[in-house]
C-alpha cells in the first residue's frame, strides 16, 4: 500500500464517517414532547379519585383489543397493529373484520358515515357485514372472530 492509498482512505473516512454517523439509531430516545413528562409536570394525576374509578370501569381487560365504549355507534375503530377494524353497526352489536383492503392490500384508512374506507383506491365496505359498497375492491373484507365480556372486546 502505497502512502498516497493510506492518505487517501483517511481523509475519505474523515470526511464520510459524520455522514454515518448522522445515519445511525438514535437509540430509542422520544424527542415528542407529548411522549414524555415535560419539567413542569408535578407528577400529580389530573383526574380526582371518582372520576378515575369511574374511568377504570370503562377500561378494557389487560388481554382485550379495547372497550366497547371506546367503538362509537354507526362506526368503528381501526387496529392498525393487529390489522383489524372493529364496527358496531346497531347498539350493542360488534363487528370485526381483516383492516387490509382486499383490492390491493392497503390498510384501511377510516370509518365514517356506515363505510369502512380505504384511501390507497377509494374501496369502501359495509360496517355490518364487510361487503363491497364501492370498488375498485371486488371481495368483502374477512370477518374476524371476537368477544364481548363486559366492557371488554377481545380477538377470539
Amino acid at each position: 500500500m502505497t502512502r498516497r492509498h493510506t492518505l487517501t482512505g483517511a481523509a475519505v473516512v474523515g470526511v464520510g464517517l459524520p455522514f454515518l454517523a448522522a445515519c445511525g439509531d438514535d437509540g430509542g430516545t422520544a424527542t415528542d414532547p407529548a411522549a414524555s413528562p415535560s419539567a413542569s409536570d408535578s407528577g400529580t394525576p389530573s383526574a380526582t379519585p371518582s372520576e378515575t374509578a369511574s374511568a377504570a370501569g370503562s377500561e378494557p381487560a389487560a388481554d382485550a383489543l379495547t372497550s366497547t365504549g371506546a367503538v362509537p355507534q354507526g362506526g368503528g375503530k381501526i387496529f392498525a397493529d393487529e390489522q383489524v377494524v372493529v364496527t358496531q353497526p346497531t347498539a350493542g352489536e360488534f363487528k370485526c373484520f381483516t383492516a387490509v383492503c382486499t383490492h390491493q392490500g392497503c390498510v384501511v384508512s377510516s370509518v365514517e358515515d356506515g363505510s369502512i374506507n380505504c384511501a390507497c383506491h377509494g374501496s369502501r365496505f359495509s360496517i355490518a357485514d364487510g361487503s363491497v359498497e364501492n370498488g375498485p375492491a371486488s371481495s368483502p373484507l374477512s370477518e374476524v372472530p371476537i368477544s364481548v365480556q363486559g366492557k371488554s372486546i377481545s380477538l377470539s
